[in-house]
């Protein structure tokens, strides 16, 4: 018995023994086991977003070619129509003024031309009996017919300012027609609204506006930064707001030549066509982005972007490479273009190198702890 009893407390003695070693030895090792990833062959390409929206590439606004009263509408917006339909009816209202001074003037055209053809009846006679020269004949004659132009005239500037219209009828003018096909896209007007024409000195006032809606544009602004990498005839990428998972192409064909500063930041106007799908329906103005690629590289080494670190003094990009097990070196890298996810690595590494997966928090503990070595150093030294 006391034989078994010296023997189990050997075994009770072994087995703490043992605990104990391997605990200290599992304790001297690292807690800490980084993984690591190794560079690769990418494809990155570098992209810029726009935001902006979709229009029509033209738009064509129908104005009268004589003031008065929208008399009546024939469309509405939304309205499909060909050049040359009917839009509008205005109705011409004198201007009281205009009206009387043109009825003066006819008056008194009347009067000068009964005063010449008299003459002239007069002159024709004595010329035929030969009593007045060929020359003062012509002058009354000249003159007469200088009267009658002059009725004529004061005549139709009557009828115009009555009608709209020199003929007999003011439908030319009164009548508005589109001179473009294409949608109604709005009608800024109302029947018993009062129009103003258009004519050098006046916009006039707008009845409708037409676009062809199968011809639409990307608009947009982009970034000083990026504006000098883009060339006309790139491809464009359009996402709509209004209709989800729809990609429409497109093609860039105008850069702004001067930027405006908008809060601070300088932006240049861009255009690029849009290909409509015949599958959707795209109205003016849905906003929408644009992306466009700005540089394009292929198999090229490159690493995530996870893995750089950056040295808060000299700001240099780095990336740590295992030398043996969990023992890791600094390297230097000069990196290239990024998606935001890769990076390209011009130099630094090789592509059979294992790149420590690092841990932000870990990183930044080291470096205040670097910092706090640094100046208690700068302290012993002072």
């Amino acid at each position: 018995m006391k034989i078994l009893k010296y023997l189990g407390i050997g075994l009770l003695v072994c087995g703490v023994l043992f605990a104990a070693a391997y605990f200290i030895k599992t304790n001297s090792k690292s807690i800490i086991e980084y993984e690591t990833q190794t560079p690769k062959i990418v494809s990155i390409e570098r992209e810029a977003v726009v935001t902006g929206k979709v229009i029509p590439e033209d738009e064509v606004e129908i104005k009268p070619q004589i003031s008065g009263i929208i008399a009546e509408l024939f469309v509405e917006e939304g309205d499909l129509v060909n050049n040359g339909d009917l839009l509008a009816k205005i109705k011409v209202i004198p201007n009281e003024q205009s009206l009387n001074s043109a009825q003066g003037r006819l008056a008194n055209s009347k009067i000068v031309l009964e005063n010449a053809e008299l003459d002239y009846k007069r002159n024709k006679e004595l010329f035929e009996s030969e009593i007045i020269s060929k020359q003062q004949f012509e002058n009354s004659q000249l003159n007469y017919s200088r009267a009658k132009q002059d009725v004529s005239n004061a005549r139709t500037d009557l009828q115009i300012i009555k009608l709209g219209s020199a003929g007999g009828s003011s439908i030319a003018n009164t009548n508005i027609r589109a001179t473009v096909a294409g949608t109604i896209l709005e009608i800024p007007v109302k029947e018993g609204d009062q129009v103003v024409e258009s004519n050098t000195f006046n916009n006039g006032t707008t009845i409708a506006t037409i676009a062809d809606l199968k011809k639409m544009i990307f608009e947009g602004k982009v970034d000083e930064a990026d504006v000098d990498k883009l060339i006309i005839g790139m491809p464009l990428e359009v996402n709509l707001a209004a209709i989800q998972d729809q990609k429409l192409n497109a093609k860039l064909k105008f850069i702004a030549p001067k930027g405006n500063e908008e809060q601070g930041v300088v932006q240049f106007k861009i255009e690029g066509d849009v290909f409509l799908k015949d599958s959707i329906s795209v109205r003016a103005g849905y906003s929408a982005n644009a992306k466009i690629i700005l540089e394009k590289k292929d198999s090229i080494l490159g690493i995530s972007e996870a893995l750089l670190q950056y040295d808060r003094k000299t700001e240099k990009s780095y990336v740590e490479v295992m030398t043996s097990d969990q023992k890791f070196e600094k390297r230097n890298v000069k990196i290239g273009i990024t998606d935001g996810i890769n990076v390209e690595i011009i130099s630094g590494v090789k592509i059979d190198d294992k790149i420590k997966v690092w841990n932000k928090t870990e990183s930044k503990k080291i470096e205040d702890n670097e910092d706090k070595g640094q100046n208690e150093e700068d302290d012993f030294d002072d």
